[in-house]
C-alpha cells in the first residue's frame, strides 16, 4: 500500500486544510500540546500558509516534501 500523496494529491489537501476553520478550542488544545498550527487569511499569498507556534510567533511558509521553506518572519 502505498501512503505517499502524489503531487497534486497532496496540493489539494493543502487547499482542503486551507478552506477549513478550526474551531478555538481545537486550535488551543495543538498549541498547548506543543504542535505548530497552519492557517491562511485573506491577504496570504497563493501557495502559502502562515505557521504559528505555540509560543505565538509566526512564518509565512511554502509546504515542500523536504520541510516548512520559511519565506518571511512575521
Amino acid at each position: 500500500m502505498n501512503n505517499h500523496l502524489t503531487t497534486s494529491a497532496h496540493e489539494q489537501l493543502w487547499q482542503e486544510l486551507a478552506n477549513t476553520q478550526p474551531d478555538s478550542s481545537v486550535v488551543n488544545e495543538i498549541l498547548a500540546s506543543g504542535q505548530p498550527i497552519y492557517y491562511r487569511e485573506d491577504d496570504t499569498p497563493a501557495g502559502l500558509e502562515i505557521k504559528e507556534y505555540p509560543d505565538g510567533h509566526r512564518e509565512l511558509v511554502r509546504f515542500s516534501r523536504q520541510g516548512d521553506e520559511v519565506i518571511r518572519i512575521l
